[in-house]
């Protein structure tokens, strides 16, 4: 799985823009606010049709025009394939893939698999569930194109349920339509238990002996699933919660109150944890989930690495930089000295200034 190319038009900070990539190391550098981080996050908006950043398709475009166009051509298992990506400021995207359109996000999913890591994934332990549900999410749509149609049903039926539990105020003989909404809810939720919980099962196998590397073999790292509701007891929780659910006008039980825990020898280090053992732990899960890919689909992700080795240590830098070095990554950094040049082999670089992109080799 490589990348070759990608092509920007309106795109954030860049009017054009055409790079070609490495099948190694790529390495693009220069000063903060200049666009390095931009050019990955088009590349995961190709993979996953969502900026890694949350941002909505009207904030990527130029401030003075109506559209965005990203062009980013694959190879996989030596077959081409061009992803182009229609984004407008008040319509859908639009998406096609080698010249044909899409209609479905999971119709996408797969093409190109991408692990990002940024210095915001470094708090991913010790910040809010949400996080920790949305890395899961991501990762999982990326490899499950049924977990993508259980997902999106869900959050629909979610979203409509908690409209009506906020109309029953003033429609309270609206009351009765809910068991409609609870049937499908609890449907697509047991479904995204279980895909979650065996997400977490082969993740855990891998991240155990990543994170004992990384520790000096000091350490032994458990993740474990916190579901809000075991599968089988989803549809009685969801009925038992209904009078506090009408009282608070929103759903409040279900996966999308899901939670993941990390346990170094026996402590729960989201809670107790030290912020080194807080990052040890999330640079094992980044690692974990590279092997991951690999074991599902038989070939390596693609990494994209956001200014994060400067946030890193001399030690976490050397195991991350070891871990990678077989499989294309592209790299943003302020500068090539110390900590890349002198340990790390570089195939391609490129200096990025103000929206413009040089290729130094």
């Amino acid at each position: 799985m490589i990348i070759e190319s990608i092509e920007l038009k309106n795109y954030r900070n860049y009017d054009e823009l055409h790079m070609d990539f490495s099948q190694g190391t790529n390495i693009l550098y220069g000063d903060n606010a200049q666009g390095k981080t931009n050019v990955l996050e088009a590349i995961y908006v190709c993979a996953t049709t969502k900026s890694h950043r949350g941002s909505k398709d009207k904030e990527i475009i130029q401030f003075d025009r109506d559209e965005s166009h990203i062009k980013l051509n694959v190879r996989k298992n030596d077959i081409p394939y061009r992803i182009d990506m229609h984004l407008k400021k008040n319509k859908a995207k639009g998406v096609a893939v080698n010249g044909v359109p899409i209609r479905k996000a999971s119709e996408l999913f797969g093409i190109v698999n991408v692990v990002f890591f940024s210095p915001e994934d470094l708090n991913l332990i010790k910040n809010g569930p949400a996080e920790r549900r949305r890395f899961v999410d991501m990762e999982l749509c990326q490899l499950n194109k049924l977990y993508v149609h259980s997902l999106v049903q869900y959050n629909r039926i979610v979203t409509q349920r908690n409209k009506l539990l906020k109309d029953l105020a003033f429609r309270p003989d609206y009351e009765e339509t809910l068991d409609i909404w609870d049937m499908q809810l609890v449907q697509y939720g047991k479904e995204i238990i279980l895909y979650r919980k065996e997400f977490v099962e082969k993740l855990g196998m891998i991240i155990e002996p990543i994170h004992r590397k990384l520790s000096g073999d000091k350490e032994s790292l458990r993740i474990l699933y916190e579901p809000d509701v075991e599968a089988e007891s989803f549809e009685e929780t969801l009925r038992r919660s209904r009078g506090q659910d009408l009282k608070q006008r929103t759903t409040l039980t279900g996966p999308h109150r899901d939670d993941l825990s990390f346990m170094v020898n026996g402590i729960d280090i989201r809670r107790f944890g030290s912020q080194g053992q807080q990052r040890t732990a999330a640079l094992s899960l980044k690692l974990a989930e590279i092997e991951l890919v690999e074991n599902i689909v038989h070939d390596y992700p693609i990494l994209l690495l956001d200014d994060v080795l400067s946030e890193l240590d001399n030690s976490r830098q050397n195991q991350l930089l070891a871990g990678i070095n077989h499989i294309q990554t592209v790299i943003t950094c302020t500068g090539l000295e110390d900590f890349i040049n002198d340990r790390f082999h570089i195939d391609k670089i490129f200096k990025v200034i103000n929206g413009t992109v040089d290729n130094e080799n």
